[in-house]
């Protein structure tokens, strides 16, 4: 009698079991009809158990478990030539009609003199997984296409110049010094490198250096060991590992330590890497991309940059120049952020009115592209007709005393920053018809102070109200 409980016991236990795994478990008979079925078969497949029990396990209609397709029989089936199925990834028919996607593992159950009985199998939905894997693909095609050589906007000598670098240094693995100021593309000129490059199809890791603490970056970057210090609960890879066979790119490059920086000079000459905390030294294969926006020969001088680093990093150098140097492609780029901006919020704006664009071309733009995408995004904000005009620019902007590349000086007539040109009263008249007898926009656009606006207006009997 106590055997016999154990037994119904143990039974429990296995039923209890089965129908708690996450995983669908079912069973097949020497006839190939279904013997068990567990809930998670229920949810992963669509039959319930009544439907599936004594049906034959075709029914389900994998796709591919020895390199074809489910055989009509059981008889066909490659599970008793190869004895087992470990983790094939295939996939069944749902009730619904649907394919879904799982990853299968079979094992034949044999009797006390090793005849088979049958064959127990375990499914694992991977639907999540499969859409985590596309929507990865999508934003690597996403991430391919902002990187496009014809995603960098520009027209001018210069440009041309970076275009031709850009091509130059694309098919080859020289490492790459991206040097420009803040909000001149150098990230996007570092993802047109790789994604130009035999690389392309590999990862594309980006670090930002100024962002991280020593310590967090010297983990970062080479990874550490357990125990490594305190919270390193287990062996991490760097980034330098997770870019194998692509490329990272360093931003900020000039702001990293002295220790980070002997650490880097070991990846760029021996290709390899040694995790915090562990000695064994793993080897690399990537491309390495920095970029700065500070002198890094300056820093090399003053002694807190190293020189064999810098000579290193500057094999291939690529220069952006800022924006005020290319003010030639400014009108390509307000029309390429309106473009943008028209698609982001649905409205249809056709362009910029020609007083609000000589603002934006009298303007030094110390934040570069970046600051006037950002002035475009401002003027969506605030535009209510079809053209951008000169009151939807942000306020320091629309300052006519604000030059923040300049010393400041008391009078724009002293300040050699601002490029006044030559007045005339033909040039005042004309001034004052565009700036519609606004006489602080007529001394903005010509660079003399209001006062010297009404003195010359004076002078040459211009009246001063609007006629």
């Amino acid at each position: 009698m106590d055997d016999k409980q154990s037994e119904i016991r143990e039974l429990d236990f296995k039923s209890l079991l089965l129908e708690t795994m996450a995983e669908g478990v079912f069973t097949v008979n020497k006839s190939g009809k279904i013997t068990s079925w567990n809930p998670a078969m229920e949810r992963i497949a669509g039959f319930t158990a009544q439907e599936a029990i004594g049906a034959p396990c075709s029914m389900l209609n994998f796709h591919r478990c020895f390199g074809r397709s489910c055989p009509s029989g059981i008889k066909e089936c490659g599970i008793y030539k190869e004895g087992k199925i470990d983790g094939r990834e295939c996939y069944i028919k749902h009730k619904n009609g649907d394919n879904v996607p799982v990853l299968k593992s079979a094992r034949i159950l044999r009797d006390k003199n090793g005849a088979a009985r049958g064959v127990v199998e375990t499914v694992t939905n991977l639907t999540e997984l499969h859409e985590a894997r596309r929507a990865a693909e999508e934003a690597n095609l996403q991430l391919g296409e902002k990187h496009r050589l014809d995603k960098i906007i520009g027209k001018s000598s210069q440009m041309q110049e970076v275009f031709f670098t850009i091509r130059a240094c694309a098919s080859s693995n020289v490492t790459v010094l991206i040097q420009g100021e803040s909000g001149t593309g150098k990230e996007l000129v570092a993802g047109a490198v790789h994604f130009n490059s035999p690389r392309s199809q590999m990862p594309f890791v980006t670090v930002n250096c100024s962002a991280l603490s020593e310590s967090i970056l010297e983990s970062e970057l080479f990874g550490h060991a357990k125990g490594a210090f305190t919270n390193a609960l287990f062996d991490r890879p760097g980034r330098f590992e997770e870019a194998e066979g692509g490329t990272i790119f360093l931003d900020e490059i000039g702001d990293i330590s002295s220790s980070v920086q002997v650490k880097l000079l070991r990846v760029l000459q021996e290709r390899e890497v040694e995790r915090v905390g562990e000695s064994k030294k793993r080897k690399v294969n990537i491309r390495v991309i920095t970029a700065t926006n500070r002198d890094l020969y300056g820093l090399v001088k003053n002694g807190s940059f190293r020189e064999d680093l810098y000579y290193r990093l500057k094999v291939f150098p690529i220069n952006l120049p800022p924006l005020r140097d290319r003010k030639k492609d400014i009108p390509m780029l307000i029309s390429h952020f309106i473009n943008l901006q028209n698609q982001k919020t649905g409205k249809q704006i056709n362009g910029i009115t020609q007083p609000a664009m000589r603002i934006i071309l009298d303007y030094q733009w110390p934040g570069n592209v970046r600051e006037l995408e950002n002035a475009i995004e401002h003027a969506f904000v605030l535009c209510s007709g079809a053209h951008i005009d000169i009151f939807d620019l942000p306020v320091e902007i629309r300052r006519m005393d604000y030059h923040p590349t300049c010393t400041a000086l008391p009078s724009m007539e002293q300040n050699p920053c601002f490029n006044r040109q030559k007045i005339t009263p033909e040039t005042l008249l004309q001034v004052l018809e565009e700036s519609d007898w606004n006489k602080a926009e007529a001394a903005r656009r010509t660079g003399y102070s209001r006062a010297s606006v009404w003195k010359y207006m004076k002078k040459w009997d211009i009246p001063l109200e609007k006629p």
